[in-house]
């Protein structure tokens, strides 16, 4: 496929929205990358950093290599991703720890128009494909309600916490991060990107890669064998999801970690009127609605461009 710079810098672009939603526990990076029309060459991208292509670097043929790899496509979405990661995780820790009903608004918003436009590219529903998509909606609302573990901080684990979360980040609906927060390496591993802490970034990043190489292979062999069903898994992935960006949410049990921080570990979502009693602070449902609405037309924005291209 013939690309102009022009080009090129719209996928760096959508790699920026990709890790903007990556930073955040409960979205999924592979939800930006479905609606904005690159999924499919992604994980075909990634699935083609194989034995065969390896060949092709060892044996000198660097443009070939380069070529069988969808090289550009790659290291613009992966240039866009980590400019996102690097700039906005500390912004977007700020936001969520100071405003966190309007962040989960807003990406609620996101998540619902995520899920309706995915599930508009199945053109034939049947029981088959409602069964799977009740399956993905099921699967992902009990990954969002199960209880934090705490942090293990060996190398390790690090590596591992890599190439699971990376699983996740490709798959819309399940968010890396928030897998990240299951494992209780959340916090620790957005701390070590914020100090810039070389070896823990490079052991995560390690596993990220042997992960998101193995990984593809599995999803690409399941879109093209299984593309309507498949599709339809992922958008109830979205769905299930959603019960974790929920705005409005009662932590009923926390915990304290070996390092004294009271992190929280079941939460229920409540409605704006029973956040305002409990926590003595203004629900923002105007806003929180304005935001939510917000996230809804970009991705219908976006889902428009996409089409018309």
């Amino acid at each position: 496929m013939k690309r102009t710079l022009k080009d090129y810098l719209i996928i760096t672009l959508k790699g920026i929205g990709m890790g903007a939603a990556d930073v955040v526990p409960g979205v999924s990076g592979g939800t930006i990358a479905f609606i904005s029309g690159i999924y499919e060459e992604l994980i075909n991208s990634i699935k083609s950093i194989n034995l065969s292509s390896l060949k092709l670097l060892l044996q000198g043929k660097i443009k070939n290599f380069w070529n069988a790899i969808n090289g550009t496509f790659l290291i613009s979405l992966v240039a866009g991703i980590f400019i996102s990661i690097l700039s906005l995780a500390k912004l977007i820790e700020f936001l969520l720890e100071n405003y966190p009903v309007l962040i989960w608004a807003f990406f609620f918003g996101l998540v619902v128009a995520s899920a309706f436009f995915v599930a508009k590219k199945i053109k034939k529903w049947n029981a088959g494909i409602i069964t799977g998509a009740i399956a993905g909606t099921v699967i992902a609302y009990w990954i969002t309600i199960i209880s934090p573990a705490e942090a293990n901080t060996s190398y390790y684990f690090i590596f591992l916490s890599g190439a699971i979360a990376i699983c996740a980040m490709i798959l819309p609906g399940i968010s890396g991060s928030f897998i990240l927060v299951l494992l209780g390496m959340y916090k620790f591993i957005l701390g070590a990107v914020t100090d810039f802490n070389l070896l823990i970034i490079i052991t995560f990043l390690a596993g990220a890669v042997i992960g998101i190489i193995a990984f593809s292979n599995v999803l690409s062999w399941l879109l093209r064998k299984f593309h309507d069903i498949t599709v339809a898994v992922l958008a109830g992935f979205m769905v299930g999801s959603l019960n974790k960006v929920w705005p409005w949410k009662e932590v009923t049990e926390t915990f304290t970690n070996r390092h004294g921080e009271i992190i929280p570990l079941t939460e229920q979502n409540i409605f704006p009127g029973t956040y305002a009693e409990i926590t003595g602070q203004s629900a923002m449902t105007g806003a929180a609605i304005a935001l939510a609405v917000a996230g809804f037309v970009l991705i219908w924005v976006v889902e428009k461009i996409t089409d018309k291209k």
